[in-house]
């Protein structure tokens, strides 16, 4: 029989908010300069049952997730910054269609509409810096990107930060081995 302490937080370390690291499959070093990310919120829809004396809310069956936002740092060549630029532009095609062409052509040369989206993780560290969770995305792409403003009378410098929105499928949240959920 399971004692009540047996169901007590075992680790009474708290969670730091500087202790995570992101990884995009499509382009490392955006996740590489990134300095601000989120787990974006999940929403349970309500369903209206109605009864004699009042309507009454139930766990509705869909579940909508928000975007996922991330800020990172600009290299000095805005390679991290052109990647999501030119990846935008090439879902969103404003020239030409040879620019969703060139998107969605993966090494081998091989047309693959999977090529335009990224598969993502979000890995949530403890205050070793060791991971102990990850949160996946599924299916990723970019929706926004900011811009960046030049200003010759700024006295310090302050380095850009880029802020970048992704529309996703799904995030599940796993241990640290990346497999089994948490």
């Amino acid at each position: 029989m399971a004692s009540i302490f047996d169901r007590q937080i075992q680790n009474r370390n708290f969670l730091s908010p500087i202790g995570f690291k992101f990884v995009l499959g499509k382009f490392p070093k955006v996740g590489f300069f990134c300095n601000s990310a989120r787990i974006p919120e999940i929403n349970l829809t309500s369903v209206s049952q109605p009864s004699y004396l009042k309507t009454i809310d139930i766990p509705g069956d869909m579940i909508t997730f928000g975007a996922m936002n991330l800020a990172f740092l600009v290299d000095e060549n805005m390679e991290n910054y052109m990647a999501i630029h030119n990846w935008i532009n090439g879902l969103g095609f404003p020239e030409t269609t040879q620019e969703f062409k060139d998107l969605i052509t993966n090494t081998d040369n091989i047309k693959d509409t999977k090529e335009q989206y990224s598969d993502g993780s979000l890995h949530i560290l403890n205050s070793n810096f060791n991971t102990t969770a990850i949160v996946k995305f599924t299916d990723m792409y970019p929706t926004s990107l900011s811009s960046l403003e030049f200003n010759a009378t700024d006295t310090d410098v302050n380095y850009f930060t880029a802020q970048v929105s992704f529309n996703y499928t799904i995030y599940n949240i796993l241990s640290s081995d990346g497999r089994t959920p948490l």
